[in-house]
């Protein structure tokens, strides 16, 4: 199943103009103005942001989380949802990152929709180890699949906890698919709906974060690697136009930024847990998680110029999701595994949104 822009019929297609006031870190609110793209009639939709930092299950890790929601709005189940990152950034400049006006998570929330998002510990806002304060190679790879499962068990739990809810929805992007997934298959009772973007499985070409060599702590990313790895696969006529202009520039800052240290060095820090497991399961023909144990509705979704989750593996975990009550899969064209910050971004969010809201 292939998708195709259309900007008019479901309610996911209709926002054509979204202003955006920019939100002040903690509790606060932020007013969005919406033109519907049939009446072009306007109207206010005031989000409120909270951030929070909560305990994980070892001592001194704290996770970041952020919520954002429309004001008044009274949380339930089936309209909360939790975002997770992959192997490399953190959430909040993949998610809430505001690109032509409106963030992924807002385009959700505007929908009347409770989100969140966690940065897992050694990424983002999150606790960092302490072992990434020393040289990589002193200490063995942080932050490993399983150890990513737990502190989004502690972002669930505190979810239910502080909303009164029963169940989530989850989405997961490239390794996040892996966290999600395996989160799901131990705890359906605690998810209501589950979207796997660009998900991990077993490689059958190789990888491109899994550098030859000795695996430390953690390992050191440039701008300009970043670069090169978004970009490959896509056809060479194709590739001014993929991302509008500012828009990597704009993700590389706050994306940097979210590193204290990567100010002198101009490097950012990933733990190296991701990596660990690459080489131990999905280059090994091995998976850390089972499709056959889910059993929640999912949506599985990526680019068809994807090369570091090609599509060969979404068809694998789709062909796996053999108890699920209901299976989707669609493959955006030109697009790749970053779609979610390129021209056809909007693509990913009306078919997740539409799946959502099912």
């Amino acid at each position: 199943m292939r998708s195709d822009e259309n900007s008019s019929g479901s309610p996911a297609s209709r926002l054509l103009l979204l202003i955006v006031l920019v939100l002040a870190a903690g509790s606060s609110q932020g007013e969005i103005v919406e033109r519907d793209a049939g009446t072009m009639a306007a109207r206010t939709t005031t989000l409120v942001s909270d951030e929070f930092n909560i305990a994980s299950d070892t001592a001194g890790i704290e996770l970041y989380v952020r919520n954002k929601r429309p004001l008044g709005l009274e949380p339930t189940a089936d309209r909360t949802v939790l975002f997770v990152h992959g192997a490399t950034y953190p959430a909040e400049t993949s998610f809430d990152l505001q690109l032509d006006g409106v963030s992924w998570m807002e385009y959700i929330a505007l929908h009347g929709w409770n989100v969140y998002l966690v940065d897992l510990r050694g990424y983002g806002r999150s606790t960092r180890p302490e072992e990434m304060s020393q040289p990589a190679e002193d200490n063995d790879p942080l932050v490993t699949t399983d150890v990513a499962i737990r502190d989004v068990a502690a972002a669930v739990d505190f979810i239910r906890w502080r909303d009164g809810i029963r169940k989530v929805n989850l989405i997961g992007w490239s390794w996040g698919t892996a966290v999600m997934g395996g989160y799901t298959a131990r705890n359906n009772h605690k998810v209501n709906r589950l979207v796997l973007y660009a998900p991990v499985w077993i490689r059958e070409t190789p990888s491109a974060i899994n550098t030859p060599g000795k695996l430390g702590a953690y390992r050191l990313v440039s701008k300009e690697a970043a670069s090169k790895r978004w970009l490959r696969g896509v056809p060479e006529e194709k590739v001014d136009t993929l991302i509008p202009d500012g828009w990597f520039d704009a993700w590389a800052t706050a994306t940097w930024k979210s590193d204290p240290q990567s100010t002198d060095s101009g490097l950012l820090r990933a733990p190296n847990g991701v990596i660990h497991d690459v080489r131990n399961y999905w280059m090994q023909g091995k998976t850390t998680w089972n499709p056959a144990d889910i059993r929640v509705p999912t949506l599985i979704i990526g680019g068809n110029w994807d090369r570091d989750t090609p599509p060969y593996m979404a068809q694998h975990v789709l062909e796996r999701l053999t108890h699920a009550p209901s299976t989707r899969r669609v493959e955006i064209g030109e697009a790749t595994h970053t779609v979610i910050m390129e021209k056809n971004r909007m693509q990913l969010f009306r078919e997740v949104q539409l799946f959502l809201q099912d």
